[in-house]
């Protein structure tokens, strides 16, 4: 007689489930995260007359974003143009970090006497506040717009700098005694040893740099003045529209995210499982 036991279908009832749940915890986690967030903005506004409610922050906001372009002066244009002059700065700023950065990294990363001299200049300069560096910057260039770039550019490249040269030192010895084996040149090493196998270090480095970058500028800007989301940032709160500064921080959040998930895109798709 047979006595084994019948096989079971471990199969799940409902190949749909799961699909559904994840769907759901997609959604409904976000939804209700901002619900809490609009109701606890609710209650402190209701706790603190001057903190706008939502409801009429939403209200500016309409208004404001229905002509985000308009121009009537240096000194008074809509959002949309100060957010695109504080864009312009980052991407001058940190297009200069990653030129001499990313370089500087792969350097000190493949060569042990440039990373001994190095790494004791920028363990001193690396924690230094951004804004420390602007009055330097205003000594050097006697103007706002470059000192606000070179404030940029000097607090974005370490983050690149330190995961570029990381990421070069883990690279498998394996691969650089196949390349002397070959006698590669040192730029073929460079370019088809090196660069491959750091690609996801620098790109982390290029992502937090970005976001270095675009923290720095909003101070940045608040000091010089000029066009740009950190001056109109307070000069609403010199004019006391609260509202705005509400929105403004709303506006500096989405753009600061939405540089962050392309950049993270961008190393996601060049990372790779060992």
């Amino acid at each position: 007689m047979d006595r084994s036991l019948p096989l079971t279908d471990t199969r799940p009832a409902w190949p749909w489930r799961d699909h559904v749940e994840s769907v759901l915890r997609a959604v409904v986690g976000p939804v209700a995260g901002f619900a809490l967030f609009v109701l606890v903005w609710q209650t402190i506004s209701l706790l603190v007359p001057a903190i706008p409610t939502p409801a009429k922050t939403w209200e500016a906001a309409v208004a404001l974003f229905a002509h985000p372009f308009y121009d009537n002066g240096p000194n008074d244009r809509g959002i949309g143009w100060n957010v695109l002059a504080s864009l312009l700065r980052v991407a001058g700023g940190f297009g200069l970090a990653a030129l001499v950065g990313i370089p500087l990294g792969f350097a000190i990363g493949r060569f042990k006497a440039l990373n001994a001299l190095a790494s004791p200049i920028i363990s001193l300069l690396r924690p230094v506040s951004p804004l420390a560096w602007l009055p330097l910057g205003l000594l050097l260039f006697k103007a706002a717009n470059p000192a606000a770039i070179w404030t940029i550019f000097i607090c974005s490249i370490w983050p690149m700098i330190l995961n570029t040269a990381a990421g070069v030192q883990r690279v498998p010895r394996d691969y650089l005694n196949v390349a002397r084996v070959l006698d590669l040149s040192e730029w073929k090493i460079l370019t088809r040893v090196l660069l491959p196998a750091a690609l996801p270090h620098v790109l982390t480095g290029v992502r937090l740099s970005i976001g270095t970058a675009w923290l720095v500028i909003v101070a940045a800007e608040m000091l010089t003045g000029g066009t740009g989301i950190g001056f109109w940032l307070w000069d609403e709160w010199n004019n006391l529209k609260v509202e705005h500064i509400v929105i403004a921080i709303f506006v500096i959040g989405i753009v600061g995210l939405t540089l962050d998930v392309l950049l993270m895109q961008l190393a996601r798709r060049y990372t790779y499982e060992e």
